[in-house]
């Protein structure tokens, strides 16, 4: 195939359309116009379970449609804002993201040796955040937590 080929894609259905949906309307209620690049922006992260990175999604779209990079980091902050999307963490000056729209709130681990992230959820987490606020008179936005080191593959090559 010639990299200027489109790739078809079918047409969103269930909760990915759902999701799409929910993102026109969160433009639409605060007077952004609804535009293919950023519908194929958001489509692609809302397809994508896994982690990513800006180069990662442009890459990703590079060979579907004609999108800059440009256009994804405008993108990013309203998929954002929107509830769809969270940033996760920065590595090697590249922030990360991942989809959150319908998914339980979640931490992660991150291996500083082999750069894989391992999801978890922790009930005890939103107690203690609702404790310390309260302790602190806070008031809390929500929260992010993750503990990075080494994952058992890369600890037994360290010995």
């Amino acid at each position: 195939m010639c990299a200027n080929s489109k790739v078809p894609q079918t047409a969103p259905t269930g909760e990915l359309a759902e999701e799409i949906e929910a993102f026109r309307q969160f433009l639409r209620d605060r007077g952004y116009r609804v535009t293919k690049e950023r519908e194929a922006i958001a489509e692609s992260i809302l397809r994508n379970r896994d982690h990513f990175d800006v180069d990662e999604l442009f890459l990703s779209l590079r060979n579907k449609t004609p999108i800059s990079k440009a256009s994804i980091y405008r993108a990013i902050p309203l998929l954002i804002e929107s509830g769809l999307l969270a940033e996760v963490y920065l590595e090697n000056g590249h922030m990360h993201y991942e989809r959150v729209y319908g998914r339980e709130h979640h931490s992660h681990l991150r291996c500083l040796k082999c750069h894989s992230i391992f999801e978890f959820s922790a009930p005890e987490l939103p107690s203690l955040e609702k404790r310390i606020c309260k302790q602190e008179n806070f008031k809390s936005e929500g929260h992010k937590f993750e503990i990075w080191g080494l994952c058992s593959v890369c600890q037994s090559l360290k010995n």
